[in-house]
Parts: C-alpha cells; sequence; structure tokens
C-alpha cells in the first residue's frame, strides 16, 4: 500500500507560480511512476504530468508542457509539480496518483493509489 498526500495549492493570479508536493509513504516505490492528474468543475479528469521513479522519465499533457515541471525526491519520497505562468484553465482539483509500473503512463485508469487532492485556483 502506498499512501499519498499532496499540499501546496492556493489561489494566485494569472502568470503566477505554485509548487505542489505530494509526500508518499508506506512501500517504498522504487519502481513505481507517479503522476499528477486534475479535475475542474464540470470536466473529466485530465492527466497532467508523470514520472517514473526508476528511471526518471517523464512525460507531460501538451496543454502544461514548457510550464510545469515534475520531478521527484527519492530520498524523502516526494513528487514535486512546479507550475509557471499559471492559467485561469489551471483552475482544478490536483491529485497525486501512483503506480508500481516504471513506465510513465497517462491512463489514470492504470493507477492504484490517489491522494485526496489540493485545489489550484488561479484567477484573471
Amino acid at each position: 500500500q502506498v499512501q499519498l498526500v499532496e499540499s501546496g495549492g492556493g489561489l494566485v493570479q494569472a502568470g503566477d507560480s505554485l509548487r505542489l508536493s505530494c509526500a508518499a509513504s508506506g512501500r517504498t516505490p522504487n519502481r513505481y511512476s507517479m503522476a499528477w492528474f486534475r479535475q475542474a468543475p464540470g470536466k473529466e479528469r485530465e492527466f497532467v504530468a508523470a514520472i517514473s521513479y526508476m528511471t526518471g522519465n517523464t512525460g507531460y499533457a501538451d496543454s502544461v508542457k514548457g510550464r510545469f515541471t515534475i520531478s521527484k525526491d527519492n530520498a524523502n519520497n516526494r513528487v514535486y509539480l512546479q507550475m509557471n505562468s499559471l492559467k485561469p484553465e489551471d483552475t482544478a482539483v490536483y491529485r497525486c496518483a501512483a503506480v508500481n509500473d516504471p513506465r510513465p503512463r497517462q491512463e489514470a485508469r492504470t493507477y492504484l493509489y490517489w491522494g485526496q487532492g489540493t485545489q489550484v485556483t488561479v484567477s484573471s
């Protein structure tokens, strides 16, 4: 079992930056991949970014490429999402997810463990 707890959300203005953090506890995720998904009111859950704990390979949604960066801290079992140049359309609940697969998958259905989420609101 892996427990995930997100933090770092908040209310910011367009153009600002935020860094989300996901703390993983329980089974050491050496062979895991971690990802961030988001869901805005009335919209479907959307893949944002993923990273392999083993290889460091990453993947991003086209909508965030060049603005968001996912990274990991293996020593502290944390994954971060650095979000720059935020836009109002980035407003959503952001959730961290984990799967025992070294490939950074983009499909939500492949992820076994989920955090509760953290709200990000970007005002125009």
